[in-house]
């Protein structure tokens, strides 16, 4: 199953939760990040991270499938491939 593939299929619903949280994360920092006044550092650099780790949850969350797509394309490649 190639990146394409699993993106497309159906995530569970557990893991939409997780990339909901992750966008929110994202669009938080980057509220922080982008404000038009003066913040401490520490809340910038704060900021980055949180970012960063929702960028990850979101990706990883998008990814992931259920086990039934899964063997659904397994079963489609292997009638591809002649097995």
């Amino acid at each position: 199953m190639n990146i394409i593939n699993r993106a497309q299929a159906p995530t569970p619903k557990f893991f939409k939760v997780l990339r909901t949280i992750g966008i929110v994360m994202l669009a938080i920092s980057g509220s922080v990040l982008t404000a038009p006044v003066a913040l401490p550092a520490a809340v910038i650099s704060v900021a980055g991270y949180v970012a960063v780790a929702g960028g990850v949850l979101s990706a990883v969350s998008q990814v992931t499938v259920e086990d039934a797509a899964k063997l659904f394309q397994e079963s489609e490649n292997n009638a591809r491939d002649g097995n």
